[in-house]
């Protein structure tokens, strides 16, 4: 036993993962990589300490609260670059130290770090100091997803056994055509699309195929195709593109806290007036949106209410107006050319406000306009000689999907 306890410790140091201290693959046998460790050691030959990176610590700092001398540090961040750049560690991420015992003690052997859920970095901290990467072993899925919601596209994902990280991406493909702050009970959104799992887990949604959404008479179909011309890649079945002139929400999805109105009892004052907007509330620092190019007419305090306010002048007649701003984006002032989902400033509570929210309004030709009834204008069309391919791809999804 004694025997077999030594091979596995002498097979840890020759094992490692290919950096400064390990030796090349043309150098290990078939037997030894029958036995290679996928994180470069075995990690049950140690007691181990879990810790998170502290706020505003440093990688000597960690490194010496977990009892690497200082020289030692300093000569394994040299050791390590290309491979982990210190400077990117980021407070709150896990980090597992594992320790050896010789003469003198406990003996820091290895440091793991976790970059995110798939990659660690690992450090090797006696001997030869040297760095090397360990990716989780992560499994591709292709997936079909069916929800309908009952109470919110959130809950009711989960309910279906789908990860909430494909309401992110509907959301960026349906930002012209559906909107998210606007969902009722009874909507429904069918979805082919793939996923990466790690460990169980769904990390990342990697693309999605196509998509139909249903609310009673209106369905719209997202259909992936690329022409190759860096442009669009969701059209609907008519090889229209999704992408339109405006978009349906300035921010990002949240929920709408009062609607358009010409009858509201306003929150401060009492009073009974038109609310010709539409408020979403959103925590204070949330990005603001232009829902389409145009120029900034106006960039400052509003002295009637509107706390700072952003208007925007677009194409055929239409105004836009971001309210109630904590701030404005860097660059943004009057007369400044803004883009079709540019940041142009973020969620606050200034002027007449009870809490931080965006007010948000609409003008066509100096009339107001609802944001959640605004249609906007199509772009360009899919290429004709793409139609026949695009109508089978959608021919065979839907079919797929069962309807």
């Amino acid at each position: 036993m004694r025997r077999r306890v030594l091979f596995i410790f002498l097979a840890t140091c020759i094992l490692l993962p290919s950096c400064k201290c390990s030796r090349s693959a043309d150098d290990v046998n078939v037997e030894e990589q029958e036995i290679a460790p996928p994180m470069g050691f075995f990690p049950e030959l140690y007691s181990v300490d879990s810790t998170k990176v502290r706020e505003g610590e440093t990688f000597s700092g960690l490194t010496g609260r977990m009892g690497l001398g200082n020289s030692a540090s300093l000569i394994l961040v040299k050791r390590s670059e290309g491979i982990f750049d210190v400077r990117r560690m980021r407070a709150g991420n896990p980090v597992e130290a594992y320790y050896g015992t010789d003469s003198t003690g406990r003996r820091l052997e290895y440091l793991v770090y976790h970059n995110d859920k798939i990659r660690s970095t690992v450090f090797q901290c006696a001997d030869s100091l040297c760095a090397w990467t360990y990716d989780k072993p992560v499994v591709s899925e292709r997936k079909l997803a069916d929800v309908t919601i009952t109470s919110s596209l959130w809950n009711d994902m989960i309910a279906a056994d789908v990860s909430p990280l494909l309401i992110v991406d509907l959301a960026d493909i349906y930002a012209w055509t559906v909107n998210f702050f606007g969902l009722q009970e009874g909507d429904r959104f069918r979805v082919i699309f793939d996923q990466t799992v790690c460990d169980g887990e769904v990390v990342r949604i990697d693309s999605i195929a196509f998509a139909m959404y249903d609310s009673g008479n209106f369905h719209a179909a997202a259909i992936r195709f690329d022409q190759g011309d860096g442009g669009n890649k969701y059209w609907n079945e008519k090889g229209e593109s999704l992408r339109k002139a405006f978009l349906k929400a300035p921010l990002r999805y949240n929920r709408i806290s009062s609607r358009f109105t010409y009858h509201r009892k306003h929150p401060i004052t009492g009073k009974v007036r038109p609310h010709t907007a539409v408020d979403y509330a959103a925590p204070a620092g949330t990005p603001v949106h232009s829902i389409g190019d145009g120029t900034v007419t106006l960039c400052g305090w509003d002295g009637s209410g509107g706390g700072n306010r952003i208007k925007i002048r677009h194409m055929n007649g239409y105004e836009t107006c971001y309210m109630h701003l904590s701030g404005f984006a860097s660059g943004i002032k009057s007369g400044s050319r803004v883009a079709q989902g540019q940041t142009i400033g973020y969620v606050g509570s200034t002027g007449h406000s009870t809490g931080p929210h965006l007010d948000f309004r609409v003008w066509k030709d100096g009339t107001p306009v609802d944001p959640l009834k605004m249609i906007s204008p199509p772009s360009e069309p899919l290429r004709k000689e793409n139609l026949d391919s695009l109508g089978h791809l959608y021919d065979t999804f839907v079919k797929e999907l069962g309807q």
